[in-house]
């Protein structure tokens, strides 16, 4: 096996617990997107198309409440900021990097993706190859994405509710965001998100986890900035 294909490989095996948890989850969105209204064909072209999973459940729960059009832009506008934040973070280590490459990558690039992505990136560094393993990990995201989305839409409602398969949501978050929680500004930034999520909870049109987000972002952000300017003293 050559270093391309053992790269992609790792890659793919790294995602491999945190698909467990993506499953079903897609196929919630599948049967939720069914019922706000959302055709088969547009609520499958919106998992290969956007393909974001936070952004796709906020979209349905806001088009079967009949939100304005203007609120749902702007909240999945906010909810997708996270994935600059993303983007950010890995771009020293994918420089290098051909243009149709960075393209690509940018595309897979979800916080499934991410998790397991920059955690090799801290403790190897970048290597020959490496951003095979960047593919390889969204790829079997964006593949068990479309799968799950699919069965979701198809067997719609036929999914018993006794099921309660939206446990693995959170649980799937949690698996990701522990491991990079190095720090107090991350540890900081979580906190107050959640903190905010949780008693913002009842605003309308899911407003809460847009201030959420700017709650985190900002908490972060400030946190980071000051251990630099400690630094540089």
């Amino acid at each position: 096996m050559n270093e391309k294909a053992k790269q992609f490989w790792t890659g793919v095996r790294a995602e491999f617990p945190l698909l467990i948890g993506v499953f079903p989850f897609g196929m919630i969105y599948g049967a939720l997107a069914m019922n706000a209204g959302l055709s088969k064909p547009a609520s499958q072209m919106m998992s290969s198309i956007v393909f974001a999973g936070s952004s796709q459940f906020v979209t349905t729960q806001l088009v079967h409440e009949a939100a304005p059009g203007f609120v749902i832009v702007l909240t999945i506008a906010v909810v997708n900021l996270r994935h600059m934040l993303y983007s950010a973070s890995l771009a020293p280590h994918l420089a290098h990097l051909s243009l149709r490459w960075k393209t690509l990558l940018s595309y897979l690039l979800t916080d499934e993706a991410y998790a397991p992505s920059v955690i090799k990136y801290e403790r190897e560094g970048v290597q020959p190859f490496s951003h095979w393993f960047v593919f390889g990990a969204g790829l079997a995201l964006w593949s068990t994405w479309q799968v799950s989305t699919a069965l979701g839409i198809f067997l719609g409602t036929a999914i018993p509710e006794s099921w309660s398969l939206d446990f693995a949501l959170p649980l799937t978050f949690i698996a990701m965001v522990v491991p990079v929680l190095k720090g107090r500004p991350y540890i900081a930034a979580a906190l107050s998100a959640g903190v905010v999520a949780l008693v913002a909870y009842s605003l309308p049109f899911k407003l809460g986890l847009i201030l959420a987000a700017l709650v985190g972002i900002v908490v972060g952000t400030y946190l980071e900035g000051r251990n630099a300017q400690r630094e540089a003293m």
